[in-house]
């Protein structure tokens, strides 16, 4: 739970047919989902991930359960966020 408190959820199972999807309705809001929808779109810029392979498709669901359910939250593992130019 990323906001430790009752929230509304989701309308319908994300990939529905996935033991994550049914875990991601059951425990995850709508404003959760909306946060994990920036945080994707950063991970699929950055790996330049194709979702039309099953292998960027793991990839993704891999970092969705780490997102949601691992602690470290996070970007993957060798994500190094761009410099702040001085």
């Amino acid at each position: 739970m990323k906001f430790q408190r009752e929230m509304e959820g989701l309308d319908e199972i994300p990939f529905e047919g996935h033991p994550l999807g049914q875990k991601i309705y059951d425990n995850v809001s709508k404003d959760a989902w909306k946060m994990w929808v920036e945080h994707m779109k950063m991970i699929m810029n950055e790996y330049r991930l194709n979702l039309g392979t099953a292998q960027a498709q793991e990839f993704l669901l891999e970092q969705m359960d780490k997102y949601f359910f691992r602690r470290g939250r996070g970007a993957a593992a060798d994500f190094v966020p761009p410099r702040s130019k001085a």
